[in-house]
């Protein structure tokens, strides 16, 4: 089956979000020391930080799934002190 490329319309890649005046002031600081443009540094923090969220997602979903194993076995051993 051929692949459908797909059109792209202009601007259809841009995102606007409001933020803070406190979080604009701290992404300007570090635009400003590290000699980049607002929009440089919001996409490098986009960059960075979606990893580290999909990290922080999987590490959430292991640590809820050894809960439940830990809890189950916790469960059964209690159930045979009972007995």
């Amino acid at each position: 089956m051929p692949v459908k490329s797909t059109k792209r319309l202009r601007g259809e890649h841009c995102i606007n979000v409001y933020i803070t005046y406190d979080l604009k002031k701290r992404i300007q600081a570090l635009a400003d020391n590290y000699d980049r443009t607002s929009a440089d540094m919001v996409r490098a923090l986009l960059r960075i930080g979606i990893p580290v969220m999909e990290g922080i997602s999987e590490a959430e979903e292991k640590m809820l799934k050894e809960y439940q194993r830990l809890f189950r076995k916790f469960k059964k051993i209690k159930y045979l002190k009972e007995l």
